[in-house]
């Protein structure tokens, strides 16, 4: 217990374990009373502790945010690719090369504000008014005027302005998922709980932001602002960094090394030429600045974007709206999900799966809120009419309710208390429907349900004046008043020992139990009160309920387990539920649940080992989520993170991918998350999984299609200062190849559909490089072959006696059909393209191709594309040459697959 503290002490932070405290201690701690502060010590309390609002954190200014978008080394290459046009004079390059880069920027600014709009979002949860009793009477005042010590009263439909410590109570439920992840809202009462106690089961308290959706109260405030809960889940979102993706971290490390060996080679090629081979300085700069066109991947930067962009709109038709660019490729790396339970992994609609009654135990079908499915004993499907104690116990359910079942759109809903809702979709699977059970039997009176008593009851007369009482409740509440149960063969005295063995077994399949009873009262009179639910009941049944996992999850489970993905179940619910959920999802079978208060209690390192082997994770409050995220990070791991409460928006700003549920979502989980499930649905995720792995393979296709392109060129270049030759390729017909053919074509590669198997292999490993060791190979290879393409047909024209336009002429278009030909075999990067779908499959590789055949016509037929590049005009067997050339590059790639299927090398290459 805590030593009662002053006014003065009022503490400044939610530290004081005001949940663990008696009403009263709180009261002499807070020197307040029932009737509230006085006018005075109210503002005085606001001057000491300010005003109930949450601090806005520091913020770089605009000017910065934007300068700072361009410290990115993609954007140094692009800046110096801008440069070098610049310097030849090539100034429509130059002004799309500028304009790509703050275009990049621009969107890099936009995308920086979601933080800070995910924590204006927390704010816009607090109540702007509270009614509160001062100088002894009640008033409404802004909230922000709040100090510790004030009384508030809540009502229902009242969002809480403040932690409170509750002392009155009467029938109060509060809707706490924002901040615990509870799937029913949560009974109020007064009992101080464990100073541990995890934010779920503080029964003693309400908080700030959670919503009052039944009942009245009464509490003192206890932490306003900051203090609140709410306010350290603000605090936390403040101090998360933004985790930079795998693929950003991987194009950074890409451009870094390229960057280094362009400008080494250009260096390194520069003193070769002018102190062996004794050019003049002013002729090698200029081939220098050649061969640096010629090696920077000018499209590089475009393709990503559009790449990325298309991966978006397909994710989008699947219901998965993406807010965060680069979070649609990360998606293809993650290795580990953390999954929400309540509404993702399952329907968020309470069913009854099983009704228990004196000498059977039967199965109910069917899942969610529409009334389909049977009743079944081992497997056999029975007929309810001729079980009467199971006819009763449904009757009993549907007529002790104050739920509504109802079918809008073809959709079934349920209006009221979820639990209840599951009671009438179990009639309505019997054909004991609300209105008809209502007009059999009406009710006449009820006591409704309060924490105290721990039942509802209803008092109902039928068709011959009788009167009937239904009860429902808690197993053990209903057990202490019933002296007989019913069973095939009418009522027997009860057997306690038999009901309690069942509800131990029921509960332990992770089913929340209810238990129904009834009695014949007496003719006196149609009230109902608490001196009539004392004895004299017969238990009918006990009824185990559950938020079952939705069908599509449990496929979406098992094609991730197949895809070397670990899914982990991260939820406020209670640890028996979360198991047996899990079991059914395959989530951690055969291994413990991890509860939040044993994760408080790991050091780092500990946590870093649980985290990898346990897969369910129970009462968790938004630190045990972020811990978790960041133990799994620092693993090695890439974790993709759910949620939809304000509890997870730290969890979700931290993960490499924060997913937010879009129905019931709250804005902070949204702002904060990288992507956005429209249908709250598991199954979209690994939908979204698969397009992110297919969007890493099309940018890998079009980095393997890109860069042997301006390999090629380079040797070339490198050539002919090595070799002494004229160069066969100008700057500007270089930037001719890279910034409109091998962009218009490669292009076609970001449309490529997923390939076949693409969810049977293991998620890449996080530190893989851009390029493996194969990788650069096949760059290699292909540049080889473009080169010698190229500077053959460059060296065989001067032979023949051509001029030097012409022969360059000839080694544009042979690059540029190579290009067109390697294009298909870049469809696939281990299969064979010599089919009718690798060689058709893509409508939009065919039509870049064929948008690239007239653009080469003009560079080298148009007497205004001959003027700018000093291109020249070919004869009809000089096509056919460079054909030739192309078709040669597009053989010896097939060839080089074949001779790598045939080893069986084809898997361990892909991504090692």
């Amino acid at each position: 217990m805590h030593a009662p503290l002053s006014a003065a002490s009022v503490p400044p932070s939610s530290d004081t374990r005001w949940h663990a405290l008696p009403s009263e201690e709180v009261q002499h701690a807070l020197q307040t009373g029932d009737h509230g502060l006085t006018a005075d010590e109210a503002r005085q309390r606001l001057l000491r502790h300010g005003p109930n609002r949450l601090a806005r954190p520091r913020r770089r200014g605009a000017l910065l945010r934007l300068l700072l978008q361009f410290h990115n080394v993609l954007l140094y290459v692009m800046l110096g690719a801008a440069a070098i046009t610049a310097l030849l004079g090539h100034w429509v390059d130059t002004g799309v090369l500028v304009a790509a880069v703050v275009v990049n920027a621009i969107i890099g600014f936009i995308q920086e504000g979601r933080a800070e709009a995910a924590l204006d979002a927390i704010r816009a949860m607090l109540s702007p008014h509270a009614k509160v009793i001062r100088d002894g009477s009640r008033r409404e005042i802004d909230a922000a005027e709040l100090v510790p010590g004030d009384v508030v009263v809540l009502a229902s439909g009242d969002r809480v302005p403040a932690d409170l410590r509750l002392f009155a109570v009467k029938d109060l439920r509060i809707e706490e998922a924002a901040l615990t992840g509870e799937s029913l809202p949560a009974e109020k009462g007064l009992a101080p709980v464990q100073p541990d106690a995890p934010l779920g089961d503080r029964t003693g308290m309400a908080y700030s932001g959670t919503v009052v959706v039944y009942g009245q109260a009464s509490g003192y405030v206890v932490a306003t602002g900051d203090a609140t809960e709410l306010g350290r889940i603000n605090d936390m979102l403040t101090g998360v960094g933004h985790q930079a993706t795998p693929l950003l971290r991987q194009i950074d490390h890409f451009g870094r090394v390229l960057a280094i060996a362009i400008l080494g080679a250009s260096a390194l090629t520069f003193l070769i030429g002018v102190l062996w081979r004794g050019h003049p300085p002013a002729e090698m700069f200029m081939m220098v600045v050649a061969l640096a066109a010629s090696a920077i991947p000018e499209g590089l930067p475009a393709i990503l974007t559009v790449t990325l962009a298309l991966g978006v709109q397909r994710m989008a038709r699947r219901h998965a709206i993406v807010r965060h660019l680069p979070a649609v490729e990360t998606l293809g790396s993650v290795t580990v999900i953390c999954s929400d339970k309540t509404g993702t992994l399952t329907r968020n609609e309470m069913t009854v799966q099983r009704v228990v009654c004196a000498h059977h135990a039967i199965d109910v079908g069917g899942i969610g809120y529409a009334p389909v499915g049977g009743f079944s004993i081992d497997g056999r499907l029975i007929d309810v009419d001729r079980y009467p104690a199971l006819a009763q116990a449904i009757l009993g359910g549907v007529l002790c309710n104050d739920a509504r079942l109802r079918e809008e759109d073809g959709l079934w809903r349920v209006e009221g208390d979820p639990t209840e809702g599951a009671l009438l979709v179990l009639g309505a699977k019997a054909g004991m429907h609300q209105h008809a059970a209502g007009k059999r039997l009406p009710r006449v009176d009820s006591i409704p349900f309060e924490s105290e008593h721990r039942f509802m009851a209803t008092r109902h007369r039928d068709g011959d004046g009788r009167s009937w009482i239904y009860v429902k409740g808690a197993p053990e509440r209903i057990l202490e008043l019933c002296t007989q149960q019913l069973g095939h063969d009418g009522e027997r005295p009860l057997d306690a020992d038999y009901w309690r063995r069942m509800a131990t077994d029921t509960a332990a399949q992770g089913l929340r139990l209810l238990a129904i009873a009834c009695r014949e009262a007496g003719p006196a009179g149609d009230r109902l009160d608490l001196g009539d639910v004392q004895s004299g009941y017969t238990l009918i049944a006990l009824v185990g309920i559950i938020d079952p996992p939705r069908a599509e999850a449990i496929d979406a489970v098992g094609e991730c387990h197949r895809a070397g993905i670990r899914v982990k179940m991260i939820t406020g619910d209670h640890a028996e539920t979360a198991r047996a959920i899990g079991a059914q999802l395959a989530i951690g079978v055969g291994k413990p649940a991890i509860t939040g208060a044993e994760v408080a209690l790991m050091d780092d390192a500990e946590l870093r080992r649980v985290a990898m082997e346990v897969d369910v994770f129970a009462r968790a409050s938004p630190e045990h989520k972020l811990r978790l995220v960041r133990a799994l990070q620092d693993d090695g791991q890439v974790v993709a993170m759910t949620g939809d409460g304000v509890n997870d928006a730290p969890a979700l700003k931290r993960a490499d991918v924060g997913v937010a549920m879009g129905m019931k979502g709250t804005e902070a989980a949204k702002e904060a998350a990288d992507m956005v499930l429209a249908d709250d649905n598991f199954a979209t995720i690994a939908t979204a999984v698969r397009e992110g792995r297919a969007v890493y393979d099309n940018l890998k296709k079009f980095i393997l299609f890109m860069l042997p392109t301006n390999g090629g060129e380079a040797l070339v270049v490198i050539a002919a200062i090595l070799f002494e030759l004229t160069l066969p390729l100008t700057p500007a017909q270089v930037l001719w190849i890279n910034m409109v053919t091998s962009s218009t074509l490669g292009l076609a590669l970001a449309f490529e559909p997923a390939e076949d198997g693409i969810m049977g292999r293991r998620p890449r490993p996080p530190g893989a490089p851009l390029l493996s060791g194969f990788f650069v190979w096949r760059v290699a290879l292909v540049s080889v072959l473009m080169m010698t393409g190229a500077l053959g047909l460059f060296l065989w024209e001067l032979q023949l006696g051509n001029d030097i336009d012409t022969a360059r002429t000839m080694a544009v278009n042979a690059v540029v059909a190579a290009e067109m030909f390697y294009l298909l075999n870049s469809r696939y990067i281990f299969a064979p393209v010599t089919t009718r779908d690798g060689l058709f499959g893509n409508r939009v590789a065919l039509a870049a191709i064929a948008a690239c055949v007239p653009l080469q016509l003009a560079f080298t037929h148009l007497p205004v594309m001959q003027d700018i590049f000093g291109s020249s005009g070919l004869t009809g067997i000089e096509w056919a040459k460079v054909l030739a050339a192309g078709l040669m590059v597009f053989a010896l790639a097939e060839f080089e697959k074949l001779v790598i299927r045939r080893s069986g090398l084809a898997a361990r290459l892909a991504y090692g």
